[in-house]
């Protein structure tokens, strides 16, 4: 049985790998996949495995967005923390769910579920879409809707409708208000990525998250790379998206 991973959690793979192996001894490993663009990348590229783990929460959004932005045919269990009482009504032949942290008894039983499905058959995507739509929908209270600020010493709650982008300079995290204002925040930028609505907001680069209303102008740039003009920037010189960041920040903006 040949096997991806896609997982940003390193102690969570490691337990992972140690227990596929004491239930699936002649488990083959191809990859371990640490976020959204990594996985995508990976099954654009290679064969499909024979099952695929995915935890739901990445660092660069839900792995969900895998299935959007290329073709997964192979069985894929998911791994999640969700409360197992959400999850028990979207338990079915063709996907299951593993919570964390992963029990042997419980990935044995998942596995021999694989197993009834005529051979490693693909999993229902009509049913993937569902669940999809479900966990989504579970999951909506997981992004904030507003974040506190101090302003001398009087804290200020600012909707996120109300945030135009966020930026990193000497180690301190910016929000800038749509009135022009910019406050502290005390989160990183790694921190903000999961907490924020992807559909919102998206990372640009390792200094700035936006968000649509922000961006001023988008140009093509050189190696295939695009340079984003926002709202008033701290430091007044154009931002470079990687070329490697270029294609989802392009469906991003497509909606």
């Amino acid at each position: 049985m040949k096997v991806v991973i896609v997982e940003d959690e390193e102690l969570a793979v490691e337990v992972l790998i140690r227990q596929i192996k004491r239930v699936e001894p002649g488990a083959e490993l191809l990859a371990v996949l640490d976020s959204v663009q990594a996985a995508v990348a990976w099954f654009r590229e290679h064969p499909m495995p024979d099952l695929a783990f995915f935890d739901i929460q990445l660092n660069d959004g839900l792995s969900f967005r895998i299935f959007e932005l290329t073709d997964v045919t192979c069985p894929v269990i998911f791994t999640t923390a969700y409360d197992s009482y959400a999850l028990k009504a979207f338990k079915v032949n063709s996907v299951d769910y593993l919570l964390k942290p992963v029990g042997e008894p419980e990935l044995a039983k998942a596995l021999d579920k694989l197993r009834l499905l005529r051979g490693h058959a693909a999993p229902d995507m009509g049913v993937m879409k569902q669940v999809q739509e479900m966990l989504q929908s579970l999951d909506q209270n997981r992004y904030k809707g507003r974040f506190l600020v101090k302003v001398g010493d009087q804290l200020i709650a600012v909707p996120v409708a109300d945030i135009e982008y966020f930026y990193g300079e000497n180690k301190v995290v910016w929000l800038k208000h749509r009135n022009g204002r910019k406050y502290v925040v005390d989160h990183t930028l790694e921190t903000l990525t999961g907490l924020l609505d992807p559909t919102r907001f998206f990372r640009l680069n390792r200094k700035y998250i936006t968000t649509f209303n922000a961006i001023r102008q988008v140009t093509a740039y050189s190696n295939s790379r695009l340079k984003i003009t926002l709202t008033d920037p701290p430091d007044g010189d154009p931002i470079l998206v990687s070329r490697e960041k270029a294609e989802d920040f392009r469906k991003w903006l497509d909606g």
